[in-house]
């Protein structure tokens, strides 16, 4: 392990760290497995002395007193499924009082694990589908758009234009995973709703790379970047929108600033604040469930809160952790992938937290993470729906169409019993 792998504010990092343990009180994944190894502060403590280990000094005093060495490939081993055992959800870093920059700690860790070999043999499947299908799940990318075709009113050419305003980068969970895929088509019917001259990319989208970069194999980025952003270009979009929290984040970290960039909870309420967007009554009471990527990722907290509150009949009630503390539920930093078993606990203790609001849903604004709380409730019968942000709003957009329908359908009425009465 090199200590060029990391830069000097990283490394800096590794002596400031104060051991106050507050990153240890907020990591779900310590508390969902009880390991306080898997915390930032035994982490990063292990990775200083690795990185000591390797150098000459140190390796000879070590020698010379008798120690045993810290990086043999056993251990290395170990060390390297233990940092894969993280959902990179960020909070250590939220609550750091000296404020490390832990997450990009943890990626520049995982790129060296991968160079080394030291990583699960499992992340090389990600660089593999990536770069014969370019998507996750291996799939034909032909077809990443087919989901439009299930959807109750498609849009006219499959949601495709050859031209278009605006991008709707549909992402690899929503394009192929069928309980996801409800999402961009709630997204969809919102945008045709509203009227927006939009388009997806279907088989002309790759995946965006975040991937790679959360399994430190990052090294075939730049190709996806220039691929997805010359597939922007040849529509002459001027702005690219995403569903997926993880998407959207690495357009605006890694991707050039050429777009104007948007989560659809932002675009909505944009839309919803021009009165773009005629919002039905949904009499149900919700809890909202912060993304991490979006979250404490991209500081969205505000907007999707505000979209709620302007659905009629609709009461907000929040969790005891919510917004830059929100709970992770399980499902990033590709750990169903190392440890499904570690990923299912901590979907359990967002759920459990959920339903002890009362909450009739669970309201969130990405697709994995509404994948992972379905998947754990329905497992589990917990009495509690997951719905994606997109899908309420397009829910308020129905019951608005349905109230329309039956106040024509009684004004008809009331002319033709008139009419009746007259005759």
């Amino acid at each position: 392990m090199r200590h060029t792998a990391f830069s000097i504010r990283q490394r800096m990092a590794l002596d400031a760290c104060t051991e106050c343990g507050q990153c240890l009180t907020v990591c779900p994944a310590v508390a969902a497995s009880g390991d306080a190894d898997l915390s930032a502060q035994v982490r990063m403590d292990n990775l200083k002395k690795l990185l000591r280990d390797r150098s000459f000094f140190w390796r000879a005093l070590g020698e010379v007193l008798g120690r045993e060495p810290v990086a043999t490939p056993e251990r290395l081993k170990e060390y390297g499924t233990s940092v894969f055992r993280c959902s990179l959800c960020g909070d250590c870093e939220e609550v750091c009082p000296a404020g490390l920059p832990l997450k990009d700690l943890w990626l520049a860790l995982r790129e060296e694990l991968s160079r080394t070999g030291d990583a699960p043999e499992k992340i090389r499947m990600i660089r593999t589908n990536l770069e014969d299908s370019h998507n996750v799940f291996a799939e034909d990318n032909d077809e990443r758009g087919d989901w439009v075709d299930d959807m109750r009113k498609p849009p006219k050419g499959g949601g495709q234009k050859a031209r278009a305003e605006v991008v709707y980068f549909t992402g690899c969970v929503g394009a192929y995973f069928p309980l996801a895929q409800k999402i961009p088509m709630a997204f969809v019917e919102i945008l045709e709703a509203a009227g927006v001259d939009f388009t997806i990319m279907a088989g002309d989208e790759w995946c965006c790379g975040f991937p790679l970069v959360g399994s430190g194999q990052s090294a075939d980025l730049p190709a996806i970047i220039k691929h997805n952003v010359e597939a922007v270009k040849a529509r002459g979009a001027r702005k690219v929108v995403f569903t997926c929290p993880s998407c959207y984040q690495i357009w605006r970290e890694s991707y050039p600033p050429e777009f104007e960039l948007a989560h659809a909870s932002e675009m909505v309420m944009q839309l919803v604040l021009e009165n773009r967007l005629p919002l039905g009554e949904l009499p149900m009471t919700v809890t909202y469930h912060d993304p991490c990527d979006l979250g404490r990722g991209g500081r969205v907290f505000d907007e999707p809160r505000e979209v709620m509150a302007r659905i009629p009949g609709l009461k907000l009630v929040e969790m005891e952790h919510n917004r830059r503390h929100c709970l992770c539920c399980g499902g990033g930093g590709n750990l169903e992938m190392i440890d499904p078993d570690l990923s299912a606990a901590m979907s359990k203790r967002k759920v459990e937290e959920a339903v002890r609001t009362g909450a009739q849903a669970i309201v969130t604004n990405c697709q994995q993470c509404v994948r992972t709380m379905t998947t754990y409730a329905k497992r589990n019968k917990v009495n509690i729906e997951v719905l994606d942000m997109s899908q309420l709003v397009a829910r308020s957009l129905q019951a608005h169409s349905s109230e329309a329908k039956a106040r024509a359908d009684s004004a008809a009425q009331a002319v033709q019993t008139a009419a009746s009465a007259q005759a």
